[in-house]
């Protein structure tokens, strides 16, 4: 029964550890807000800058796999190329293994444990602050002092293998196989990394391991390796639902950490004994030839060996990245080989980048959105481009298949209306700042008029059937002008998207979208004066056939109304 607690208590423990490790990192990530992902998407010109972006924004959430799933969230929305993402990633691996120095110098070499409790007490006061931001520190302070007490209680619930030798005793047999030793505590670390979803608890774990004795430092070495490789599975797990570009950002990931593994295990022993010399010139005991049977009476030794796993770990991802930072373009044609485009993805009638549920992150949400509804109004062109085909078509199963194409078109655009309304209500939800509500608000807007868009396509085809069911056809004329009014709304279109395509905060002037806007209903006036003089004064003008053409044209101003309305709703969003 003893045991049966202390395994439950070890569990316990595990799980304050990867809450407070969730806290921290989040609490992190909303404390920088949109300040993170500008700096993530502007400081990528270079491969030096991508690695050393990835090692900050690593070091600072303490999370590789919350720097991962960013990257894979902005591949995904189109923020990052691919190649810019592997170079982040390749940083996020090396920024992970400040996580494990952290925990070996304060939690095993210093007692820090006894602070953590008055450290709740600071979280909280910042925590109650009406400031979101202050909240946020609030729940970076909580996080990190239930990480220490996870942590603390961690190491005491371990069994003492001199007292209870039974306690895991089995950790200790599965030593004995030489290489095939190394190739099981590999699988160990990989699997506890996947079940866990968190490597820093699985090297937390590790390091509590070696640390009371239980394995040597070559097994510890093993679990290493094979944490690196579990990890990868997070970003695997969030570019399931989304697009194909970020699927292959997460396959760069594995492949870039299993090459790593492949590597260091040919050349293992020699690896191994290179850190035991890199511990060794610290002043500390080579780890590779002490006897970890002292390790317990000697607070040294315990020293060497954490401070080895570290060095391995830090070495390990240091020297893999500078290996594979030069080999970043075969690596993209590697998982795009792995990944290929799927058949048929120019014409996608559903959502794009929007694919999972909200991020951690207000703002890269919102930054997905926006990608999505620029999508959204290229949807709504396309739309357009077949009500324009329908206008000139004069064959009547072709126009049918038109008319079918221009009612697909309008469920399309209210689907997309639902589901992109849904995901901004799923993000309002969550602690959001001032002006993310501003940029919530405006997007309901746009995507509410973009569906308009969709609704106008639909009518001007449903007025050309009306219009064929009368047996009337538009002349030489009547085409060519609205023709021409086609012409001023397309030029709208590429006004508006333009604008649509411009980074939050950067856009300041929509005179394009005005000037498109006010040519069209200039044109539209002339037209409707000279339908008004054809119905006076000429005779052989067909006031049925002008009534459908006039219908059309209003239609199309219509439309120049809501396009108009959407730079409108860009630019008070930008200033709101």
């Amino acid at each position: 029964m003893q045991i049966v607690l202390q395994v439950l208590t070890l569990f316990g423990a595990l799980a304050m550890f990867l809450y407070g490790m969730t806290l921290m990192s989040e609490g992190l990530q909303k404390a920088a807000g949109d300040k993170l992902r500008s700096f993530l998407a502007a400081m990528t010109s270079t491969r030096f800058k991508r690695v050393i972006t990835g090692i900050i924004i690593t070091a600072l959430i303490q999370s590789s796999s919350g720097t991962t799933v960013m990257v894979v969230s902005m591949v995904n929305a189109g923020l990052l190329s691919l190649g810019n993402a592997i170079g982040v990633i390749m940083g996020a691996n090396i920024g992970t293994t400040v996580t494990a120095w952290l925990i070996a110098v304060f939690g095993f070499s210093v007692d820090i444990s006894t602070v953590a409790i008055p450290l709740v007490a600071l979280g909280f006061i910042f925590s109650t602050s009406k400031n979101n931001r202050n909240r946020s520190i609030g729940q970076c302070i909580i996080g990190f002092s239930l990480l220490i007490l996870g942590l603390a209680a961690l190491k005491a619930s371990v069994p003492n293998l001199d007292e209870h030798p039974e306690a895991l005793a089995f950790v200790q047999n599965m030593t004995g196989y030489g290489f095939g030793s190394v190739l099981i505590f590999l699988a160990i670390g990989t699997i506890l990394t996947i079940v866990l979803q968190a490597s820093s608890a699985t090297m937390a774990l590790t390091m509590v391991f070696v640390s009371n004795g239980w394995i040597g430092f070559d097994m510890a070495a093993a679990m290493v390796l094979g944490e690196n490789i579990g990890t990868t599975i997070t970003a695997n797990i969030a570019a399931a639902v989304a697009n194909y570009s970020a699927k292959r950002a997460a396959r760069a990931h594995t492949v870039f950490n299993i090459f790593g593994v492949v590597w260091v295990l040919i050349i293992f022993h020699p690896f191994l004994w290179l850190i035991g010399k890199i511990v060794a010139a610290l002043g500390l005991a080579d780890p590779t030839v002490a006897d970890l049977t002292m390790i317990d009476s000697d607070p040294m030794l315990k020293t060497s060996v954490l401070y080895g796993v570290c060095t391995l770990h830090t070495l390990f991802n240091i020297t893999n990245t500078c290996v594979l930072i030069w080999l970043i373009p075969q690596i993209e044609r590697l998982v795009t080989m792995l990944v290929p485009t799927p058949k048929g993805e120019e014409e996608v009638y559903r959502l794009k980048f929007i694919q999972g549920g909200p991020l951690s992150t207000a703002e890269l949400s919102l930054d997905e959105a926006e990608q999505e509804i620029v999508h959204f109004a290229e949807i709504c062109r396309n739309g357009f481009g077949y009500a324009r085909q329908a206008i000139n078509e004069t064959d009547k199963n072709k126009f049918e298949d038109l008319r079918a194409k221009l009612i697909k078109y309008e469920d399309i655009t209210d689907r997309i209306e639902y589901e992109i309304a849904a995901y901004l209500n799923e993000v309002s939800k969550g602690e959001i700042s001032e002006a993310s509500a501003n940029r919530i608000k405006g997007m309901y807007k746009i995507i509410g008029e973009l569906e308009s868009l969709g609704d106008s396509v639909e009518a001007i085809g449903r007025m050309l059937a009306r219009r064929n069911d009368h047996g009337k056809t538009f002349d030489s004329e009547q085409l060519k002008r609205l023709g021409r009014m086609c012409d001023l709304v397309d030029t709208a279109f590429r006004a508006m998207i333009e604008n649509m395509k411009a980074s939050y905060n950067s856009i300041r002037d929509i005179s394009n979208a005005k000037d498109a806007e006010y040519n069209i209903n200039e044109y539209r006036n002339t037209l409707r004066e000279e339908h008004i003089i054809n119905i006076e004064e000429n005779p052989d003008y067909n006031y049925q056939i002008g009534v459908f053409y006039m219908d059309i044209v209003a239609e199309l101003e219509k439309m120049g109304d809501f396009i108009i309305n959407i730079s409108e709703a860009k630019i008070a969003e930008n200033n709101a």
